[in-house]
């Protein structure tokens, strides 16, 4: 017995006094609840001592108890958009006639590889379009008041000067870039590239567009121009992909914010320029090209009107814990910091 308590006296020497204060809190705890039972079902409605919502110190209930009070603060569908039908069809029309880009980009190329179109008539008909398209990007820039912060027409004309330069004078090299891949690998490859274009296009705000998907693009354009008959050929043939792909949505961007009345009508007309000319060459790539614009401009957008209705998102003190920093009194304690800096060194 005496040895027993020599143990336990040293060991609450060793201990010091976190032993004594745990010993403390758990007894004073003990003691709260015997209250608590004491004072019967009758008086719980009237505690002396009410329940707070923290666990830092010690009271009468177990960690997870929680009063009625609890779900008083749930808040469902906060913040949540409510969509209208037509709304976002109208966007979804910049995913529809991106497709048709693409549809119009293989169309021009199917009728090159045919010997259908010449490369001058190509290279002609893209300076033409891209000399119009760029006076209305400036005209819709100019009604924004938004020109004096933008690139002059001359670094304009000179970034076209070099870009023009480097593709015709590296045509040959592109032209026999995959000479050593069999044909089915590089229309495998194209296809892919088209896809994750389509894919990773930067929808909401296309303008400039996204690298992976401008990169994904020009890499199949240059898988497809390397099986055009000639280097003027693969030069026309790049022209028109960075025509369609870099310039196209830049300026439909901007139609769309200064322009909105005349966005839905652009859009149609991609698409119907997209459907007429892969009919042209393919009446069942129409068919499935119109059945997937009608999937995502008409379909998609109704599936998420009728499924909005069934989103329920709770908040509520579950919540993590939100912490705003409030730093408007960081410059004074800085000058405070200074000043006590200044008598210190003096």
């Amino acid at each position: 017995m005496l040895s027993f308590l020599t143990v336990e006296g040293a060991v609450t020497f060793c201990m010091g006094g976190n032993f004594r204060e745990r010993s403390s809190w758990r007894l004073r705890r003990e003691k709260l609840r015997a209250s608590h039972r004491a004072m019967g079902p009758d008086s719980s409605s009237n505690q002396a001592v009410p329940w707070r919502k923290v666990l830092w110190e010690p009271q009468l209930f177990p960690d997870n108890y929680v009063d009625h009070r609890f779900l008083e603060e749930l808040r469902r569908n906060e913040g949540i958009q409510q969509y209208r039908y037509w709304a976002v069809v109208k966007e979804a029309g910049f995913v529809g006639q991106q497709i048709s880009c693409v549809a119009i980009f293989l169309t021009l190329w199917l009728y090159m590889e045919q010997g259908l179109l010449a490369p001058e008539t190509l290279l002609w008909s893209s300076l033409l379009s891209a000399l119009l398209g760029y006076g209305l990007h400036q005209l819709l820039t100019l009604q924004t008041k938004l020109c004096s912060g933008h690139r002059t027409h001359l670094a304009d004309l000179q970034s076209a000067a070099i870009f023009l330069s480097f593709t015709f004078g590296f045509s040959p090299v592109l032209k026999t870039l995959t000479e050593s891949v069999s044909t089915d690998t590089v229309y495998a490859m194209s296809s892919v590239m088209l896809l994750a274009h389509l894919v990773a296009f930067p929808y909401a705000q296309p303008s400039p567009p996204g690298s992976l998907s401008l990169n994904a693009a020009l890499f199949a354009s240059v898988c497809l121009a390397s099986r055009l008959p000639g280097s003027l050929h693969t030069f026309a043939m790049l022209s028109c992909a960075l025509l369609v792909f870099a310039l196209w949505p830049c300026l439909l961007q901007r139609l769309r914010e200064n322009a909105p009345g005349h966005f839905p009508g652009a859009c149609v007309g991609v698409c119907i320029g997209g459907l007429g000319g892969l009919g042209s060459q393919s009446l069942g790539g129409a068919l499935f090209l119109s059945l997937a614009l009608a999937s995502v401009t008409f379909l998609c957008p109704l599936l998420l009107v009728r499924l909005q209705r069934h989103k329920d998102n709770i908040h509520g003190p579950w919540d993590e814990a939100e912490i705003h920093e409030d730093l408007s009194c960081l410059p004074k304690l800085t000058g405070a910091v200074d000043q006590t800096n200044y008598w210190r060194g003096q």
